[in-house]
Order: structure tokens, then sequence, then C-alpha cells
């Protein structure tokens, strides 16, 4: 005592804690580079990967991931809409820096991806399914209605969301393309990947759970139909479906009352149809986890597990009837809130972490699993102090996410920033539509927005959304494009314009007042041409 030497005992048992925690940050940090495999599925809601929402559906394969690795229970995408969120995935920035504002204005074809990053450090690339975060796709109606979003008039622009049984208590593949792109991967798994010298990575793009195309509507149509089998319902408890209650038309926010309506959700709903196509939804995801399964066995099958970082997300979530809505395009939880699980070597095993993180996360994640430093310029922030080291050595990430929206359903640009408490949501200029600001702590079902109770709140939260992005800027910017892009595209069609406009996807409220709809966008576009 007080001779300032450690024990012999106590020496060695410090001896194998610095080993084991320098083993641990070895395979984390890559002095052996693991192989990756990213599954990026389809409007996942996230909350299925946590209790309660783990216990309305059957997913053995998330269920497998959660408990061999880390789950995030807070994890969000930047943009909920299938490109723009895959562009800030895949280029680990904000969609205002990349001006991936919709379906069709995305990231460049040669913009720099992690994947590349990773082939360019010598792994073996691979990318197979969905990858959908490039400029150029979509349909013309997807992207007329996002660049028309702020003209005054109110269509519809989706099918009434329904259900469709097919198949029998056997039919497992349902959605066929999605598994021939699994077989595909898990293909080359088995017999391609054995023979490597180097590390590989592959992502796997999946278009479940996404509604299904609703066929009797036009080759434009939009997804509206939730689509299963008697195989994948009998994986739901019906018992636990929870019915989302809905405000008055007349409690809605404003920009909420546009969503609902171009998403043909403001007619009569009886309340087997709500639980019916939120049944259906969580089948589909059952399936989806299934296909998961499928990468989890054949990596297993081939000895490759143990040294596989295996990572698991969406692009966004699916609001399956909360707050009268289906699809995503909205700031709400079931919209914003995507799965992220991480399973591997040196990955703490049934850990759940709190901590907000979102898709621009994923970028420094899978660079610092391969040892390659991250750009400047990247927005996210690596997740491996947080599933591989102790907390003492987290490095510090901010306190908060943000996600922006500036596509279709909704007439205005939205950004939202989540803290622990809080969820802000403002609009356009900040000074032009209310905000929305729900606390999640008391309120998980968003249906209280307390803006006007809390002044000093929206004040500090809207003074750090600007420090993060001038967001009143971005807006008028998306409006300019919007402008720009739609009469660029008016012009290419010429005298054919008037007919091609009348019969895009929300044909049948257009042409109830035809004359009408034409002069409001002519009005729009005034002092802009």
């Amino acid at each position: 005592p007080g001779s300032g030497r450690v024990p012999m005992k106590e020496s060695r048992l410090l001896l194998i804690v610095i080993v084991c925690q320098a083993f641990v940050q070895s395979l984390c940090l890559n002095s052996s580079k693991p192989n990756v495999v990213v599954v990026m599925s389809d409007a996942f809601d996230g909350r299925l990967t946590f209790k309660p929402g783990r216990d309305v559906v059957q997913l053995p394969y998330v269920n497998y991931m959660r408990e061999l690795g880390s789950t995030f229970l807070n994890a969000y995408s930047n943009s909920p809409i299938c490109c723009p969120s895959r562009a800030a995935m895949w280029s680990g920035r904000f969609v205002h820096l990349t001006q991936s504002w919709n379906n069709y204005k995305c990231l460049d074809h040669n913009a720099t991806t992690w994947m590349d990053e990773l082939h360019a450090s010598g792994y073996q690339t691979i990318s197979l399914g969905k990858l959908d975060f490039t400029s150029g796709g979509h349909s013309v109606s997807n992207r007329v209605e996002a660049w028309t979003r702020d003209v005054p008039f109110l269509l519809r622009q989706e099918g009434r969301p329904v259900t469709d049984l097919v198949g029998n208590s056997s039919t497992l593949r349902v959605m066929t393309k999605d598994w021939k792109v699994t077989d595909r991967a898990t293909q080359w798994i088995r017999h391609s990947s054995s023979s490597l010298s180097e590390p590989f990575a592959l992502y796997l793009g999946l278009n479940l759970p996404h509604p299904y195309r609703t066929d009797s509507l036009g080759p434009d149509a939009g997804g509206s139909t939730f689509r299963s089998s008697p195989y994948w319902l009998k994986k739901v408890s019906y018992e636990q479906i929870s019915i989302p209650k809905w405000l008055p038309f007349s409690d809605m926010h404003p920009v909420d009352y546009y969503s609902s309506f171009t998403k043909n959700c403001t007619s009569n709903f009886t309340v087997e149809e709500i639980q019916n196509i939120r049944a259906f939804y969580y089948a589909m995801c059952a399936e989806t986890d299934a296909m998961l399964g499928e990468v989890i066995s054949a990596l297993r099958d081939t000895g490759l597990l143990n040294s596989t970082i295996l990572l698991f997300t969406s692009d966004h979530g699916e609001l399956a009837m909360e707050h009268r809505q289906f699809y995503k395009m909205s700031m709400f939880e079931g919209s914003a809130h995507i799965p992220l699980v991480i399973m591997g070597p040196g990955v703490k095993s049934g850990l759940q972490l709190g901590q907000l993180v979102s898709l621009v996360d994923i970028y420094p994640t899978v660079l610092e699993l391969a040892g390659i430093p991250s750009p400047g310029d990247i927005s996210g922030h690596s997740l491996i102090p947080l599933i591989c080291e102790e907390s003492e050595h987290q490095k510090h990430r901010p306190d908060w996410v943000l996600s922006e929206y500036h596509g279709c359903n909704a007439n205005v640009s939205i950004y939202m920033l989540r803290t622990s408490q809080w969820k802000y949501v403002t609009y356009a200029d900040g000074l032009s539509v209310p905000p929305q600001l729900f606390d999640l702590s008391s309120d998980k079902e968003e249906l209280k927005n307390v803006a006007s109770h809390h002044h000093g709140v929206i004040q500090k939260l809207d003074l750090l959304l600007r420090s993060v992005v001038d967001y009143p800027s971005v807006s008028k910017m998306v409006h300019l494009y919007n402008k720009q892009a739609f009469e660029s595209w008016r012009q290419s069609l010429a005298d054919n314009y008037t007919q091609v406009i009348a019969n895009l996807r929300w044909h049948l409220d257009w042409q109830k007042n035809a004359e009408h709809n034409e002069k409001a966008i002519d009005d729009w576009l005034s002092g802009f041409i």
C-alpha cells in the first residue's frame, strides 16, 4: 500500500482487459478488414425492430440480428421518400447539400458513393436490386406532382389504399422481383465470394415492403396496393394491431391535410379496412424479413458470417393509415423512423442504443470499418464508437437528427429536427406556414401539436436548425427549381401539353375542371417565364 505498484493478480487482470479491448477495437477498426453486407429495404417501419412494435409481426431474422448485434432505437430517414433518402445514404450528405429534391432530381450519375470508396481501397464490390439514388428515374406523374406542389389546386394523386390477397397458405414468394434479386445475392455469396482473395462488399436493395402499384389505375399509377398471401398473414398478430387515432379535419395541420387529400385518404374508411391495410403491410414486412434470412443463411453456410459486418436498414417507413395517410412523405414517426440493425465481428451483442442517428451515418461507418478516412464534407458520423467501444471512448456526435422533404404530396418544403424529447417540424420560410412541435416523451402518437405552448423551445430548436441548414434559402431554391423544371418539361411537349397533363395519375380530378387547373399553373408561372 502506498508504493504505487499494482498487485500481481490485479496487473494480470488489467492486462487481460487491455488485450480484450484492443482485440474488439481491432475488429471494429479493421486491422483485418471485414466483409460488408448492406440490405436496404423500402418503406420498413423502424419501430418494428423493438418493443412494442415487434410484437405485432414475426420477424425472426431481424430478431436474430438484434440478439447478435446492435439495434438503433432512434434511426431516421434524412428525407422520407425513395430517391432522396438513398442519395443521403450513398453520399453521406444531407439532401440540401446534394440538391436531391425529389424522386427525379437526386445525385449525378458520377457521384462518389461509399461503395466507390470501398472498391478503390481493394474491396470486391457488387450492388444488386433497387439502387434508386441518381437523377432521371420514376414516373412523369411523380415528377410533375413534385414540381407543381405549391400550385393552388387540390388533386388526388394516388389510388385509394387497398389490400390484395393472393395465393394460399403455401405461397411464400409473393414479391417475385425481390426474390429473384435475393437469389442472385445468395448465389453470389455461395459461389463467388469464397474464391476472393480480398474482402467484399455486397449491397442488396429490396422493393418490399413498399406497396404495389395499383394496376387498374394505369401504368403511371402509384403504389397503393398492399399485397400478401395467407402464408405471411399468419405471421401477423391481429390482436396486436393498433387502430390509429385520427384528428378531425378541422384540427389537421394544413400540410398534413394536403398530404392526406392527395394520397386519396380523406374519404371514409372502416375499422376493418384500416386493420387489414396494416395487417397486409406487416405481412409484407415478414416477407422482407425472410429475404434478409436468406442472406444470413448464405453467409452462415459458407462460414463467412463471423467475418462479415451485416447491416439492415430502409430508406423510410410506412404510415399504413396513421394520421389518415399511407405511404411516406411526412415527418411523422411511421414515415421517418427507419430500422438500423448491425451485427458482425466486434459489434456488441444485444445492444439497444437510444442515440439519434440517420442514413448519412452509414457512409462514415462503412469507411471506418474498412480503415478508410472519411471525406471532410460529409454530414454523417461513424457509428463505430457506439457499437464497438466502451461509452467513455465514444466520440462527440450531434444530439439531433435532420430530415427534410421537398417532393410530391406535400405542398411546401418540410424540415424536421429531432432531439431526445422534441420533434420540431417547420415549413417553407418558417413564417408563412405554422410549425409543429411534438413532445415524444408524452405523445408518441404525435396527435398534440404543442408549438403554441412552448415558444422558448421553438426558438431554441429553430436556431439550432438554422445553424445546420439555411432552410428559408433552401426552400426558395427548390421553389425556383420546380418552376424551371416544369416550364422546361411543358415546352418539350409543345402542342401535346394540354392532353398529357390532363392524363397523368391525377386525371380524374383534373378533368373535372381542366381549364381552371391549367390557368392555376399559368398564374403560378407568371413573372417567371
